[in-house]
């Protein structure tokens, strides 16, 4: 890339136990140089995103927040948006909206929401996302959709971030990519999940070539706004080591995968923190992730590589 954006980093989460936990690893992810606390939106021990992320916001003063992302069936967008625009309010301009269609299946199956065909959730996600945009724009809206109808709402109150919060959204599959291509700030680069669930199907399209492919179509659909384009990927594979063969045969022998696989996947982050630098600044130039986030149990760790390229 000619011109690559500096490099950021995030912390995804889900619970820590307490209200003092909680506050405690909120401070520590903002004083070791990390932008965003991001966490999912499931149905597990974790934490409810949206009272967790305001209570990270008042415990800290430059810390972005944002999940990782809300699932638009949960919630009616109208309901969701309020809420949105609520925390960016009481952040004082802090929160990054990531929004998706839903995946993970156990979600669906003991919460009793239907789980719908991944088309049918995309579309009911595209119509959520319009009404969200509307709500949080400055006048009032209407939309008449497949799957949502609103009437002459004004969604109130109005965020800090003008025209609204950067908007993430990630993708595994064309659809969804082409859809974060053309419509989202940041767009999140992941492994397909069409599964509903995390296994080796995930890890087969973790792949240096496959992530090679799917910037592909990244690019092709976001077309001149492109520059204008933040690219995520949230690494799910993290180990700071110095032995780093032991740690990729692990890694390769759980994803059912080659360690050199493992170890080019830009989903794996296997090292010292000088060889993360170094495979991170490939990666951007390779692929333009500039926007990284890692796992809750490797932020003390990894510190020293944002230490070295948070900004550049």
């Amino acid at each position: 890339m000619a011109h690559p954006r500096p490099f950021r980093f995030g912390v995804q989460s889900t619970t820590t136990g307490d209200r003092h936990q909680w506050v405690e690893l909120a401070r520590k992810v903002e004083d070791l140089g990390y932008s965003t606390l991001t966490m999912p939106d499931h149905f597990t021990e974790q934490f409810a995103p949206v009272p967790a992320l305001q209570s990270a916001a008042d415990a800290t003063t430059t810390l972005r927040v944002g999940a990782l992302v809300f699932d638009n069936d949960y919630k009616h967008p109208v309901v969701l948006a309020k809420e949105l625009a609520t925390i960016d309010v009481l952040s004082d301009g802090r929160l990054e909206i990531g929004l998706g269609a839903g995946w993970q299946v156990s979600d669906y199956e003991q919460s009793g929401i239907p789980y719908d065909r991944a088309g049918v959730r995309i579309d009911r996600f595209l119509d959520g996302l319009a009404v969200i945009r509307g709500a949080l724009g400055a006048e009032p809206f209407s939309f008449s959709g497949e799957h949502y109808t609103v009437t002459g709402y004004n969604g109130l109150p109005k965020p800090v971030q003008q025209p609204a919060p950067p908007i993430l959204i990630g993708g595994g599959g064309p659809r969804v990519l082409r859809i974060a291509a053309r419509q989202a700030d940041i767009v999140g680069v992941n492994p397909s999940l069409s599964a509903g669930v995390i296994d080796q199907s995930t890890f087969a399209t973790a792949t240096a070539e496959s992530t090679d492919e799917k910037l592909a179509i990244v690019r092709e659909a976001a077309g001149e706004r492109l520059d204008r384009i933040e690219l995520n990927v949230r690494t799910f594979m993290v180990m700071v080591t110095d032995d780093v063969s032991q740690s990729l045969d692990a890694l390769a022998s759980f994803a059912g995968s080659e360690p050199e696989a493992v170890n080019q996947s830009p989903y794996a982050l296997v090292g010292p923190p000088s060889k993360l630098v170094e495979d991170l600044l490939a990666r951007r130039e390779r692929w333009g992730f500039s926007y990284v986030i890692i796992g809750q149990s490797e932020v003390e760790a990894f510190a020293p590589v944002v230490a070295e390229l948070a900004g550049r």
